[in-house]
C-alpha cells in the first residue's frame, strides 16, 4: 500500500530493463506545479533511450515527456505558459523543455537551442509516474472537451510544426515526408492545415501507408518495393519542393537529398543514425538546403495546442493504443522489437 509520499512509476534501470516501482513523490520547487498524470505518450528517443543508446539519459531514470494532467499542488500566484491563472484542479499539457531564457540563443528566439536547456523525462524525472513536477510557465490549460490522450500529443505535434515550418512550404508547392511514424504523420496533418495539398508520403510498412492515405496524402510510396527517389522525380517533375526525414536513417537521408527538387530544401528531424556521409558536390551543385530540426518554441507548442483545441489531430483507434502505465515494460519491448500493432502507445494511470 502506497502512503502520502510514495507513488507508482516506471523506472529504466539500463538497457531493456525497465520496471514499475514504488518512488517518492516529486516536491515541487518554488515556481513548480505538481500535475497528477493522466496520459503519457511513448517517444521515438525513449527508446533509443531504452535501449542505452542515448547519451541524454542515464539510468535510473523515469522517463516520459509527452504528457496530460491535471493541477494537483499550485501556488497562490501561479501563472501558466498562456498567461492565465494556474489553479488546483486545471487540466493541461505541458512543454517539457525548459530553457533559461536569458543565453544568447534564447534571446534570439532560438528557445529550442537554449545552451542550458533541460527535458523533463531526461535531465529530471519525468511523466512515467503517477505524479510529475514542472515549472508553472511551462504548462498549457486544455479544455474539458479535450481528452487526455489527445492532450497528451501536443509535445510530438510541436515537434512536427517546427520541422514544417522550416520547410517553407506554401500552397501549391509539393513535399515529401520520409517516415509515417507519429512525426510523419503529424507533419502530414500540419503541413494539410497549412493548405498544402501535393504530399508525398514514404515508408516500408504497408499500414503506416494507409493511415497516411487516410490523413490525406495525396500519394504513397513503399519503400520496400519502390524507387523512391525515381517514384518522386517522376510524380513531381525533377523532385519535390521540400523533403521532411522523419526516419533519420542514413538511407533516408541520403534519399531526402536526391528527391529534392534542385534548389529545394531538406528538413531532417529524424535521429535514427548519428552520423551519415553526404553526397557534398551534388548538394552544392544543385544547391540543395540542408535544416536540422530540433524540439520546438514556444510559439510552436501554443500553435500544436491550439490545433489539438480545434479537433484537427483526433486520436484514433486506427494509428494509436492506449495501455494502463503497468504495461509500460511490455509496450516499449513491443515498439523496440517492431511487433506492436500501434503507430503511437500511450499510457494511462487508473
Amino acid at each position: 500500500m502506497l502512503t502520502d509520499s510514495e507513488m507508482k512509476a516506471l523506472v529504466w534501470l539500463g538497457p531493456e530493463d525497465m520496471q514499475l516501482r514504488t518512488v517518492s513523490l516529486p516536491e515541487p520547487a518554488p515556481g513548480e506545479v505538481l500535475i497528477e498524470t493522466s496520459a503519457i505518450g511513448i517517444c521515438g528517443s525513449e527508446l533509443s533511450g531504452y535501449l542505452g543508446q542515448n547519451s541524454l539519459r542515464r539510468p535510473p531514470l523515469i522517463m516520459g515527456h509527452e504528457a496530460s494532467g491535471r493541477i494537483l499542488q499550485a501556488g497562490e500566484q501561479t501563472t501558466f505558459a498562456d498567461g492565465t491563472t494556474g489553479q488546483v484542479g486545471t487540466r493541461v499539457t505541458f512543454n517539457p523543455l525548459i530553457v533559461c531564457g536569458a543565453c544568447d540563443r534564447c534571446r534570439a528566439g532560438y528557445t529550442n537551442l537554449c545552451r542550458q536547456r533541460q527535458l523533463v523525462g531526461a535531465h529530471r524525472p519525468g511523466a512515467f509516474a503517477s505524479y510529475v513536477a514542472v515549472p508553472a510557465t511551462q504548462c498549457w490549460p486544455v479544455p474539458e472537451n479535450l481528452s487526455d490522450t489527445a492532450a497528451s500529443l501536443a509535445e510530438p505535434l510541436a515537434c512536427a510544426i517546427r520541422a514544417v515550418t522550416l520547410a517553407h512550404i506554401s500552397p501549391g508547392d509539393s513535399l515529401l515526408i520520409i517516415g509515417a511514424g507519429p512525426i510523419g504523420l503529424f507533419c502530414l496533418a500540419y503541413a494539410r492545415s497549412l493548405g498544402i495539398t501535393e504530399i508525398l508520403v514514404s515508408d516500408m510498412l504497408p499500414a503506416r501507408l494507409k493511415i497516411a492515405q487516410q490523413w490525406g496524402a495525396s500519394a504513397t510510396l513503399n519503400a520496400r518495393t519502390s524507387d523512391v527517389v525515381q517514384s518522386v522525380q517522376q510524380i513531381y517533375r525533377g523532385g519535390a519542393m521540400a523533403v521532411i526525414d522523419a526516419v533519420g536513417a542514413t538511407a533516408t537521408r541520403a534519399q531526402a537529398i536526391q528527391a529534392v527538387v534542385p534548389g529545394g530544401r531538406v528538413v531532417f528531424i529524424g535521429l535514427h543514425d548519428e552520423e551519415s556521409p553526404l553526397a557534398a558536390n551534388y548538394l552544392i551543385r544543385q544547391e540543395v538546403t540542408i535544416t536540422g530540426s530540433f524540439a520546438y518554441t514556444h510559439h510552436d507548442f501554443g500553435s500544436a495546442v491550439t490545433m489539438l483545441k480545434a479537433g484537427k489531430l483526433r486520436p484514433e483507434a486506427d494509428w494509436l493504443e492506449e495501455r494502463p502505465l503497468a504495461e509500460g515494460p511490455a509496450a516499449f519491448a513491443e515498439l523496440v522489437k517492431g511487433t506492436a500493432r500501434a503507430t503511437k502507445i500511450i499510457l494511462r494511470m487508473g
